[in-house]
């Protein structure tokens, strides 16, 4: 299955259909008079949240949705029949923006939801309803009123409890294919991780969702290597583990490297800069005890409130990461999880252009 996390449709809901202009013709009825019967309501266009979706990959292929009409008047005072409103299914976390981004019309954040956006026209009176005591024949009837018309855009943020940052390269595919049920794919260059990627955690009886974008480089928020535009997925999770490459690159140490993606985030907005956010300093099988003390002080002394040394290749120290996780976590059985939200979705496939409307 592709990923794709945003699309543009265009959406029509139906027209009313138009009354009738019908006269009574019956054997031994003395007196006819006009019977023709209303058009019926045209169908709206409705969204529903659903679970078991986590990518707008079938918009790609379907880009116009109208509904269907309403039925025409008919004689012996018939009224038409109201069409069925047209329901289209989005993945749980579905926003629907204007087509220009500014405005958000419609956010879906849990399964059921549903939201009419546009209402299908109202149906033309018949011609029996123009009947008065002045005008007992009338001939006129009205057409049925026209639905109404818009492009919109489909924005998905995936729903994670946990969001995983860090530079390219830090160990992110790694970890989350250590603590979850994720497959992550894993790669000695940058940016292996094209798309996002979700896991399920279990750790001490309780469950939550882990979410991997790709990695960030300086620079992002101006659209530098894969940009920041996968950034939306995480904006609703709970807390962020940021991860650090304890043996550093040519570019950025340690400490460099949760400055450049601090900054990143405050870049972009949304409060990311804000939300709770746990440091870890990965791949300490490969550095010495020295210097894990060294880096965990320097990035203490650059702001971070604690900092953790892990290894997602060996496993260590990573219960007491995830044990730091689930004090920012309502306690949740594995049932409640929003297991619907975790299917693995398939790297080869992006969405080009910017992410946010604001």
């Amino acid at each position: 299955m592709h990923f794709l996390d945003q699309a543009k449709i265009y959406l029509k809901s139906g027209a009313g259909g138009p009354g009738a202009v019908s006269f009574r013709r019956e054997k031994y009825v003395e007196y006819g008079g006009p019977d023709g019967g209303n058009g019926g309501s045209g169908g709206d266009i409705v969204f529903e949240a659903v679970a078991g979706l986590n990518t707008l990959i079938d918009f790609r292929y379907t880009q116009h949705f109208k509904a269907p009409r309403g039925g025409h008047g008919m004689g012996r005072d018939r009224t038409g029949a109201s069409a069925k409103p047209l329901v289209i299914e989005v993945p749980v976390g579905t926003q629907i923006l204007s087509e220009d981004k500014d405005e958000v019309l419609a956010d879906f954040t849990e399964v059921g939801q549903r939201v009419v956006l546009l209402e299908g026209g109202m149906g033309g009176r018949g011609n029996a309803s123009y009947k008065t005591s002045t005008n007992r024949a009338p001939r006129q009837h009205q057409p049925g009123m026209p639905g109404e018309e818009m492009w919109v855009w489909l924005r998905l943020k995936l729903l994670a409890d946990v969001g995983l940052v860090g530079l390219p390269n830090a160990g992110k595919s790694t970890f989350i294919n250590a603590v979850s049920n994720a497959r992550a794919k894993v790669g000695d260059y940058a940016f292996t991780t094209l798309v996002p990627k979700l896991g399920v955690v279990r750790h001490r009886g309780r469950e939550f969702v882990l979410a991997d974008i790709p990695g960030l480089i300086e620079g992002a928020a101006d659209g530098a290597g894969i940009g920041d535009r996968f950034l939306g997925h995480i904006e609703r999770c709970r807390v962020l583990i940021h991860l650090i490459d304890i043996t550093g690159t040519d570019k950025a140490d340690p400490a460099e490297a949760m400055r450049i993606v601090e900054e990143e985030l405050a870049a972009y907005g949304a409060d990311l800069e804000n939300k709770p956010r746990l440091v870890a300093l990965n791949k300490r099988d490969l550095a010495d005890a020295e210097l894990v003390d060294a880096f965990q002080a320097e990035l203490l002394a650059a702001g971070a409130d604690k900092v953790f040394a892990v290894s997602g290749a060996t496993g260590e120290g990573i219960p007491e990461l995830l044990d730091a996780v689930l004090a920012y976590l309502p306690d949740r059985t594995a049932t409640e999880t929003k297991a619907a939200a975790v299917e693995e979705v398939d790297e080869d496939s992006g969405s080009a252009g910017e992410w946010s409307p604001l």
